[in-house]
């Protein structure tokens, strides 16, 4: 039924002849039985007019409304009394009030008074009708038309109500995305901040080594040797940062002094003041832990404060967290969960911590999920991927 229903709601124009034939075959077999008196090519045009009008009353309300009040002049003239096809005013009128022009919808109105009075002033002296009888007939007129028209008016309000909220709706959308877009901007600025820091300690690791090299290399070849390594590891490092930062904006009017970046060796701290708010966190370390890249170690630190940030805020009360970090050949997983409220928890849609992690892993071609877990809690997942590793390393 709701198919047919969309369907019917697709082809008003369809749905209007319909029922302008069904009136017509009613109306006809009237006047094959010689049941309305009057001018016969009266009655006729009055007919086909009025059917046409109910066919066109949504496409062109304003011309059907002109059509039946030409028609009742029509009738009023000819001596053609209220019958069948009279029924197709006020479904005019209605049309009127709901599709047609304000002041259209006020001359339908006022012709749904004028109409029933001209026809009891016209025809209150048929045979064996009295004063009663032509009241009883005004009142008979008059209550379908204004119905109709009342209908018709509400329902005019209706749309207008409607397409004001998806009006609204749609401001609504358009200023979260536009939202979504300075916040997406904004971590992107500070990200490319973050790596410019990273590159700027690279290159100062640089030169400091090479100052080293340069006063050993006579004296202590293979301690230079050993630094122009060094040296070497590290530039392949800052020029991979570099790439990375070259795709991200950076503010030119942020000006704000370098300072280390934290990284997995952080986390630590990280989870020990996490623990001192009130939010009980576990970590636990998978595979063979290796020297990350800072960028990369910076996106872990970033991403484990974000997602733990979140549980604090919406979690709900005695929530306990989990960090989980899985060393693997060419990359590290990152997964942040907890048992907090996940999909019941409240939340005004204008945080942006998901939107900057996902700019955040997107610098280094990896991947995160972020979502409610089934059995209840929240789950966030990265994996990125780790170009650069050294030996081993204690966490």
């Amino acid at each position: 039924m709701q198919r047919l229903y969309a369907w019917l709601r697709a082809r008003p124009l369809l749905v209007d002849t319909a029922w302008a034939m069904l009136l017509f075959a009613l109306s006809l077999l009237e006047i094959v039985a010689d049941d309305l008196p009057g001018n016969r090519g009266a009655v006729v045009f009055s007919l086909v007019v009025l059917c046409g009008c109910v066919a066109l009353r949504r496409a062109l309300p304003v011309f059907a409304l002109f059509a039946a009040i030409l028609v009742g002049v029509v009738q009023l003239i000819a001596d053609v009394p209220p019958a069948t096809m009279d029924l197709a005013m006020p479904v005019i009128a209605y049309g009127a009030a709901a599709y047609g022009p304000r002041w259209a919808s006020r001359l339908a109105l006022a012709g749904c008074f004028a109409a029933p009075i001209a026809a009891a002033v016209r025809w209150w002296d048929l045979p064996n009708t009295t004063a009663t009888h032509t009241i009883v007939l005004f009142l008979l007129l008059t209550g379908p038309f204004v119905i109709a028209w009342v209908l018709g008016d509400s329902m005019r309000t209706r749309r207008a109500y409607y397409a004001e909220l998806e009006d609204r709706a749609a401001r609504l959308e358009r200023e979260r995305d536009a939202q979504a877009q300075v916040a997406a901007a904004a971590e992107r600025a500070r990200i490319a901040r973050e790596l410019h820091d990273v590159v700027a300690h690279n290159v100062s690791v640089m030169v400091v080594q090479a100052d080293g090299a340069a006063y050993a290399i006579d004296a202590d070849p293979d301690r230079a040797r050993h630094a122009l390594g060094a040296i070497a590891s590290t530039g392949r490092e800052a020029l991979a940062e570099m790439r990375r930062l070259l795709g991200v904006l950076r503010s030119a009017n942020e000006d704000k002094p370098m300072l280390p970046q934290p990284g997995v060796e952080q986390l630590a701290d990280l989870l020990a003041q996490v623990r001192g708010a009130g939010l009980p966190v576990e970590l636990r370390v998978e595979g063979v832990p290796v020297e990350l890249p800072q960028g990369v170690a910076l996106a872990v630190y970033r991403i484990v404060q974000e997602a733990l940030t979140n549980t604090r805020k919406h979690g709900g009360p005695d929530t306990t967290a989990t960090v989980r970090l899985h060393y693997r050949d060419d990359d590290i997983r990152l997964e942040v969960t907890d048992d907090g409220r996940g999909a019941d928890a409240p939340g005004d849609g204008m945080g942006h911590g998901l939107v900057g992690m996902r700019e955040r892993v997107a610098v280094f071609g990896g991947d995160l999920t972020a979502g409610p877990c089934p059995g209840g809690g929240f789950l966030v997942a990265a994996t990125l991927p780790v170009s650069v590793a050294a030996g081993p390393v204690a966490v």
